[in-house]
């Protein structure tokens, strides 16, 4: 193997690592609770990425964002954000609530 081809796999072996990197990047997605309502009350994000669910806690009081489908359950204290990194979804409805006031409840979409 000559030098300059050598170099030219090595080029070709390191973009298509970066590109791999780059397409498992995870998609952002946020919500808020608000007397003690999601806002909004439905979400949606890509299906086999990684999520980052950002959860915004505007009032004063703690609440427990919760998920049996997700497999998640934390609390957010008031005036707070909790922060949820979930696996990979196959498309379909995930619903969520608050733990303390389980009339305040929502769905992630996945497609």
């Amino acid at each position: 193997m000559t030098p300059k081809f050598a170099a030219i796999v090595t080029l070709f072996a390191g973009l298509s690592l970066a590109a791999g990197a780059f397409a498992q990047q995870p998609a952002s997605v946020s919500i808020s609770i608000k007397n003690h309502r999601f806002q909004p009350a439905e979400i949606s994000a890509p299906a086999n990425v990684s999520i980052v669910l950002t959860v915004k806690n505007l009032d004063s009081t703690p609440m427990e964002f919760e998920s049996v489908s997700l497999r998640v359950e934390k609390v957010v204290t008031g005036n707070s954000t909790g922060i949820f990194r979930l696996r990979p979804l196959a498309p379909g409805r995930y619903n969520f609530f608050d733990d303390f006031n389980q009339s305040a409840n929502g769905v992630l979409v996945v497609r």
